[in-house]
Formats: C-alpha cells, sequence, structure tokens
C-alpha cells in the first residue's frame, strides 16, 4: 500500500514527491544510526512520506522524546495520521520546512536535536531550498545535527553554505543507492538569525 501510494504520488507530483519508491528500511537505518537516541528529547522529520525513516524512529527514541513530522503532500499527511494516531509524544503537520520555527512554537518544542530530511532538495527551487536550509541551520545552532540522503552530491555545494562540518556516506541497499549526508556547525552563524528576523 505504501508503495503505491508513493508511485501515484510520483506520477502526479514527481517535483515534491522526488523518487519513484519509498526508501528502503536498510537507508531508514543508515540515516537514524547518526542520532544519539539516549540524549535526544526533540527530533524533526522533513518530508516523511510514507514513514519509512518515522518507523525507525519511534521505535528507536526513548520515553519522553517528542517528534514533529512536517509533510507538505496532504495524501501522505493522512496517511501518516490514519497510520499513527495511537502514538504519543508525535506530532503531524501538513505543511512545508520553510515554516518550521513557527510549528515548533506552536507544539511546544524548545528546540531541535536532530533534523531528518526526506526532502528532494534536486528538484526543490533554489530560493525554497535557499529558505528551508536557512532556517534549519538556524534552528539546530552549534549543537544540533541535520541529516538527509540525496541521489547524487550535486547539492553538497549547497548544504556547505549552510554548515561547516558535512559527512558522507553511502547506502547502496536502496533503490537507488542514496548517499547521506550527516551535517553539523561548530558554531552558531549569526547571519541565519538575521535571515530568519528580516524574512
Amino acid at each position: 500500500m505504501n508503495s503505491l501510494a508513493f508511485l501515484l504520488e510520483y506520477i502526479n507530483k514527481p517535483r515534491s514527491t522526488g523518487a519513484l519508491l519509498p526508501s528502503s528500511p536498510k537507508l531508514a537505518e543508515h540515516m537514524t544510526a547518526a542520532i544519539d537516541f539516549q540524549t535526544a528529547e526533540y527530533i524533526i522529520e522533513y518530508g516523511p512520506g510514507t514513514g519509512v525513516f518515522t518507523e525507525k524512529l519511534i521505535h528507536k527514541r526513548r520515553n519522553g522524546t517528542r517528534i514533529l513530522l512536517i509533510e507538505q503532500n496532504e495524501v501522505f499527511c493522512r496517511l501518516l495520521k490514519d497510520k499513527y494516531s495511537d502514538v504519543k509524544d508525535l506530532v503531524i503537520v501538513n505543511g512545508s520546512a520553510e515554516n518550521t520555527s513557527y510549528y515548533m512554537k506552536k507544539y511546544g518544542f524548545k528546540r531541535a536535536d536532530y533534523i531528518l530530511s526526506g526532502l528532494p532538495f534536486a528538484s526543490i527551487p533554489s530560493d525554497a531550498a535557499d529558505l528551508i536550509l536557512s532556517e534549519t541551520a538556524f534552528i539546530l545552532g552549534a549543537e544540533g545535527k541535520f541529516i538527509t540522503f540525496q541521489y547524487t552530491l550535486l547539492k553538497k555545494a549547497l548544504f556547505k553554505r549552510y554548515f561547516s562540518a558535512i559527512r558522507v556516506s553511502r547506502e547502496y541497499q536502496n533503490l537507488p543507492p542514496a548517499y547521506v549526508l550527516a551535517c553539523t556547525n561548530g558554531e552558531r552563524n549569526e547571519s541565519f538569525a538575521f535571515k530568519r528576523i528580516s524574512r
């Protein structure tokens, strides 16, 4: 069912869906391996789709860790709400990652320790990608970590504009194989705060 839903949404909205099939469990394991679940209190996921990464987050988190899912696709958002209606400390929003700070304030997320992303930056318009990454870097500050996957490294230079350190690894057990990028900043860049206030 999840694969069929993903395929139909790819046919209808290829730019925003980004792939023919959901990510593999192996890629989900690879993405979440960069998270310290013993210390994480607040985790955000951009573009959870049908919930492949979300399943790992829910299974691995400790009691009390809150998760915020931000999904722009209405079909996927309804699927997620039906699937996780009984899960505690999980908030599902039908909206854009550009507005993450607003959702955090609305739902009482004091910070973000980790932000996972399934967004297809290769097909996102450059102005929207800049807004999302600026927002992400501002929220995470010096301590948080941004974890994303891409099918090529064409956008690595874009991520370098917002994060000072990027660790790249490869997951071959996914169709197609994917690069996992774990991005951090050694110190908060005040220009992100300026962008957030001025836009």
